[in-house]
């Protein structure tokens, strides 16, 4: 095979990987990421065959020293030791199905990014890889403006970053054109589709709305500016420069001067941007994960917790002060912020190393510029690329997207300094050895394809199907299809586990509908998912809670053996302690140990439980409703009623879930005439029925005598809607409303 083939194939290759983009196959499990990581690996799997032969074959190709590439392999190299060293070796290295970003994951963007500087050798070759990268992200862009804010990738925090680098990869593309000679008209036109380009990247943040890139796009538009005033070779440029960057800081002052003001709040970039402020929700809950970061990191300051378990130190300081801010999204397996997840999870030496990577970028665009090499133009643009990417990731984390960028622009930032022109040596020739070689690094690359890609695709395909059955509610064949799927045994298997855990407990009286023997049988296939997960690291909460969940839900299938019911009930108990131990301060893993208490009808344990649950965060609803509900069922009189009385007026009227449940409470309120929790528990059962026209009836009732009239006539015009015999009725109340 001559060289030219080689770098065509090498080249089309890569140019394919930006397809990885678009990709989401609904079939898989999570196939936001599935889609496109897997897909990604296998192409660059094959092309590592392509590449190992074109390096042996033609000696002068292998590329050459660079700090970026050592960065880059200090960095493979300082994880891989995390992970041997850290808490759940298989978690660090294989990653899981919701993120596929562990180690494994990662050295594919490392080897990426070895062929992208093998065979991108000129100019031409880096303004095709560019435009490729651009006209993909114009289509992400577009798709996100026109149909979805999270695009094809599945996050706007993601399509932010994505479109950041394209952004200035279509500015580079710009400045590069213009700086050459222009004596066609279509040379124009293709300048002005660069701008376009840029633009439409620039607009998507109006739908995003991510605040970490907007910080880090500004701040990246105020230094090129300042930049300029540096660097521009002319006065006129310094003297723009200057007046623009007065300009642009002028314009943000403002912005949060009057960020009430109607202009601002007309405009989604100004409003995202007056919105910015330390108090906003995610940066809170933010901050507390940094902060359990922070009182980990003595623990583990050179090598981490093991790379990509952030999640045990996150659960180990769980701050119960969370959900004064969000109910929803505690479990951070992330501390969304790449330097504290880095620094908590893979220690000093990997943040080190992870920083040498663009110490060496700096220090190769500065002595380009002061060579000659680089250009003023993407001097600066690739100085502001750098600073937006590095500032975004201080809020969140990267993923395929930003990851194929990033190792693009590493490895043009190579190609500037090492400066290497298209070149076709001679062939060395293959010796017998160098086939032998080539051979066996064949085998082992197509095994890990087989054995690592597609088996995973697989079995994320079987899980989808036995999805598919639980939602049909045949719980006998969804785990019959988990059977299939799992039977596969891929290092990936864990979330899989988990969904299937997470589908049986929650279909207990599913469960029950089955025969006594096959019902058992399927809980105890869930129980051995279970502590296969624990057992890849028994510190971790979520995995201890969920063996705990699905060996009280063997209790209850068992309740009728005593012996069977007792040893699964322990067992649940034992779990359940090493949950909390690994997370005393996560609130809801007591929920789960009082409703064990239930089921063994242990009334004093479980009501102690919930209330040392409430005493954690007494402002938050859901403990209290808990402990509400639980009361009730024990019938403890007065006690029951003074904790409803909190639960609904700490809003947490959503919590109650049962229609019965409802009634009876209801009783309780009519005959203290509490006329406004009574309409606390009708709103929510209007939510559980919607379609009940009675209940209407009494809430437009009960808003009628609190004074609401609007509310009192949109329940009455419900009720005329739902109900024709009560149409008229309905009509004379409205009427007799609007009268008064």
């Amino acid at each position: 095979m001559s060289l030219k083939t080689y770098l065509n194939i090498l080249k089309t290759g890569v140019y394919l990987s930006f397809i990885s983009v678009f990709l989401v196959f609904k079939n898989l499990l999570f196939p936001y990421i599935t889609s496109k990581q897997i897909f990604f690996n296998i192409l660059v799997e094959v092309l590592m065959v392509f590449w190992l032969s074109l390096i042996i074959k033609y000696p002068a190709m292998r590329p050459k020293k660079s700090w970026i590439t050592f960065g880059l392999a200090a960095f493979c190299m300082a994880l891989f030791i995390s992970s041997i060293l850290g808490v759940d070796f298989n978690l660090s290295f294989w990653g899981d199905i919701e993120r596929m970003l562990g180690l494994f994951h990662v050295a594919h963007f490392f080897l990426f990014y070895l062929i992208v500087i093998t065979v991108f050798r000129s100019q031409r070759d880096w303004r095709n890889l560019f435009i490729v990268s651009v006209i993909a992200g114009v289509g992400i862009c577009l798709y996100a403006l026109l149909k979805i804010p999270y695009s094809t990738i599945g996050n706007t925090a993601y399509v932010s970053g994505y479109a950041i680098f394209n952004l200035y990869f279509a500015l580079i593309l710009f400045f590069q054109r213009r700086d050459e000679e222009k004596t066609k008209h279509q040379d124009w036109l293709v300048s002005a589709l660069y701008l376009v380009a840029a633009f439409i990247m620039f607009l998507v943040m109006s739908v995003t709305n991510t605040r970490g890139a907007y910080v880090g796009l500004s701040v990246s538009f105020l230094l090129f500016f300042i930049l300029y005033v540096l660097y521009g070779q002319s006065k006129k440029v310094k003297i723009y420069s200057l007046a623009i960057f007065v300009l642009m800081v002028m314009l943000v002052a403002l912005i949060f001067m009057f960020h009430t003001s109607k202009l601002i709040s007309s405009m989604p970039i100004l409003r995202t941007i007056a919105r910015i402020s330390s108090t906003q929700v995610t940066f809170q809950t933010r901050l507390i994960s940094w902060k359990s970061a922070l009182k980990d990191f003595p623990n583990h300051v050179m090598t981490g917790t093991g790379y990509g378990n952030f999640a045990i130190t996150f659960d180990k300081y769980f701050d119960p002060t969370f959900y004064n801010y969000t109910s929803s999204e505690t479990y951070f397996d992330r501390a969304h912020n790449n330097l504290v997840d880095i620094a908590s999870t893979a220690g000093l030496i990997s943040l080190l190393a992870y920083f040498s990577i663009f110490a060496a970028v700096f220090f190769y665009l500065f002595k380009g510029k002061k060579q000659g090499k680089i250009s003023t133009n993407e001097f600066i643009l690739l100085i502001c690329l750098f600073i937006a990417y590095f500032i975004q990731n201080l809020v969140v984390f990267d993923s395929l997207a930003t990851y194929i960028c990033l190792m693009s622009v590493l490895g043009y930032v190579y190609w500037l300094n090492v400066n290497e022109h298209e070149t076709y040596p001679a062939s060395k020739g293959l010796t017998n050895k160098d086939l032998a070689i080539l051979a066996a690094a064949g085998i082992i690359i197509l095994t890990i394809t087989y054995q690592y890609n597609i088996k995973v695709w697989q079995m994320l395909t079987g899980t989808i199907n036995g999805q598919i059955q639980f939602a049909k509610g045949d719980i006998a064949a969804g785990a019959e299809e988990y059977k299939k799927a799992l039977s596969l045994n891929t290092p990936l298997d864990r979330d899989s586990h988990s969904s299937l855990i997470n589908a049986i407990n929650s279909r207990q009286n599913e469960l029950a509908a089955l025969s006594g023997q096959q019902a058992k049988t399927i809980v105890d296939y869930a129980i051995t998912l279970a502590e296969a997960n624990v057992k890849l690291n028994p510190a971790d909460s979520m995995m201890q809670m969920q063996l705990a969940q699905i060996l009280n839900t063997a209790a209850v299938i068992n309740h009728d053996d005593k012996s069977k019911f007792s040893f699964y009930s322990d067992r649940a108990l034992e779990a359940i302690d090493k949950s909390i131990k690994a997370s005393p301060g996560r609130v809801t893993i007591y929920f789960s140990k009082a409703q064990i208490y239930i089921t063994r009808n242990d009334k004093d344990n479980a009501i102690k439980t919930l209330k040392y649950a409430v005493s954690l965060n007494e402002k938050y609803p859901e403990s209290v409703c808990y402990l509400a509900k639980a009361a009730v069922y024990f019938k403890q009189d007065a006690a029951d009623f003074e904790h409803m009385n909190k639960c609904l007026d700490l809003g947490g009227a959503n919590y109650l879930d049962q229609v019965e449940f409802i009634k009876a409470t209801l009783n309780y309120y009519m005959k203290k005439n509490d006329q406004p929790r009574m309409l606390m528990l009708y709103e929510r059962w209007t939510n559980l029925e919607p379609t009940n026209a009675k209940i209407l009836v009494n809430m437009a009732l009960l808003y009628a005598q609190a004074g609401e009239k609007d509310k009192a006539i949109a329940a009455a015009d419900k009720v005329g809607a739902l109900d024709p015999s009560l149409k008229s009725a309905a009509e004379e109340f409205i009427k007799k409303l609007k009268t008064e």
